[in-house]
C-alpha cells in the first residue's frame, strides 16, 4: 500500500501551483493559441518524481487551472494531454542520464504528439473547425518556442539538480 508523506503532498501542491501560474497567469492567451512556460515546472517535477507522479500532477494542474481560470468550459481532452505530457517527461527523465539529445528528443516527441496532434484535435472538436486552421499557427509557435523551451528546461533542471538533496 502506498503511503503519502507530508513532504510529497506539499511538493505536489507547490508544483501544481507553479504549473497553474505559468500556464494561466504568466501567459499570453488567444482562443486557439497559448504562449506559456507551464511545461517547465511539470517537466522538472516529473524528472524528479517519476512518470506517474508527473502525469497526476499535470492532470491535477489542468483540472484546477481550468476551474479557476478557464474562459470557456472544461474539456477532458486537455487533461489527458496534460497527464500524458507529465508521464512522458517522467518516463524520459526520471532516474536517467539527462543529455541534450534526450531533452531534444523528448520535447520534439511531445511537440508532435501532444501539441500538434492531440491539442489540435481537441481544439477542432471544441470549435467545430478544420484542424488545419489551428495547425499552421501551432506549428509556427512550436518551431519558435521549441529551442527556447529546451534551453529553459536544461538550465532550470541543472540548477534544481544542484540543490536536489537539500530540497527533496
Amino acid at each position: 500500500m502506498y503511503h503519502f508523506k507530508a513532504k510529497m503532498v506539499v511538493l505536489n501542491g507547490i508544483f501544481v501551483a507553479l504549473i497553474i501560474l505559468f500556464t494561466h497567469i504568466f501567459a499570453v492567451q488567444t482562443p486557439f493559441l497559448r504562449i506559456s512556460f507551464g511545461f517547465l515546472p511539470l517537466a522538472v517535477y516529473a524528472a524528479i518524481c517519476g512518470p506517474l507522479h508527473g502525469g497526476m500532477v499535470g492532470a491535477a494542474a489542468d483540472l484546477l487551472g481550468c476551474m479557476l481560470f478557464s474562459p470557456g468550459f472544461y474539456f477532458p481532452g486537455f487533461t489527458l494531454s496534460a497527464f500524458f505530457s507529465g508521464y512522458v517527461y517522467g518516463y524520459c527523465f526520471y532516474n536517467k542520464n539527462i543529455s541534450m539529445k534526450r531533452i531534444f528528443c523528448t520535447f520534439i516527441f511531445l511537440f508532435v504528439i501532444v501539441d500538434l496532434f492531440f491539442n489540435t484535435l481537441w481544439l477542432s472538436m471544441l470549435y467545430h473547425k478544420a484542424a488545419m486552421t489551428f495547425l499552421l499557427s501551432r506549428f509556427i509557435k512550436g518551431l519558435i518556442f521549441l529551442p527556447i523551451n529546451i534551453i529553459f528546461f536544461s538550465v532550470v533542471y541543472k540548477a534544481v539538480q544542484k540543490y536536489r538533496q537539500k530540497i527533496f
